[in-house]
């Protein structure tokens, strides 16, 4: 049985060390591992990678853009949430989650997404919980080490890296618009990968974030200072 072709060729995953997880692992991750290296971290299995993106993609299609929730503590993964959320017309958290976020009605920033994505499960900890407690689907991007406990949907992939996290939200941003028929095809899709990657250097002082996406919907200040990438 021939193979599917993957969302990306094999090469641009692999320039992005999208495969290469951690030492420590979790035997719940342990499905998605390929091998483990003589250095003794853990690769994983690009096929598997390629067919999780494409899952959590369909899944994300199946709710308006403005219901959708992406969610990134850890620095990395700033710019491909602002990104992801302008592309398509999500809502984007960065920085600190704030406690109520999901949960308390009376919080200024409270929300009620029909799905979250989070960068890191472990980081992100705070929105995993409040999404597993208002009955909210979460898809995680989950390294070797995460505890995927609350998590619907594991993507995994190396979550360290500024450009494996910028690849799969640049990737799950354009397989969005086209299951939505937002775009015909992948010509139509305006952005590059590097248009998600973290710069090197803060353009900004940092600070926590919320931000909407594409046009007319309007950038936020609850919580910190909006961030311009």
């Amino acid at each position: 049985m021939a193979q599917r072709e993957m969302l990306v060729p094999l090469n641009v995953y692999l320039s992005t060390g999208i495969h290469i997880g951690m030492i420590q692992r979790l035997k719940v991750m342990a499905p998605y591992i390929y091998k483990v290296r003589p250095d003794k971290l853990a690769v994983f299995d690009i096929q598997k990678i390629d067919g999780r993106i494409r899952l959590a993609a369909q899944m994300l299609a199946k709710c308006e853009p403005e219901n959708i929730l992406v969610v990134s503590r850890k620095k990395n993964g700033h710019k491909p949430v602002v990104k992801f959320a302008e592309a398509i017309g999500a809502r984007a958290k960065w920085g600190r989650f704030m406690p109520g976020m999901l949960t308390n009605p009376n919080y200024e920033g409270y929300f009620e997404p029909k799905v979250i994505v989070v960068t890191d499960p472990f980081a992100d900890r705070q929105a995993v919980l409040e999404a597993f407690n208002a009955n909210v689907p979460v898809i995680g991007l989950c390294d070797t080490y995460n505890n995927p406990q609350y998590v619907d949907l594991i993507v995994p992939l190396n979550n360290k890296g500024k450009k494996s996290v910028a690849l799969v939200y640049w990737i799950l941003a354009r397989e969005y618009l086209k299951i939505r028929g937002d775009i015909k095809g992948d010509a139509e899709y305006k952005f590059s990968a590097e248009d998600f990657e973290m710069p090197d250097s803060p353009v900004v002082r940092r600070d926590d974030g919320d931000r909407r996406g594409r046009g007319g919907m309007r950038s936020e200040r609850r919580g910190g200072f909006n961030r311009r990438f």
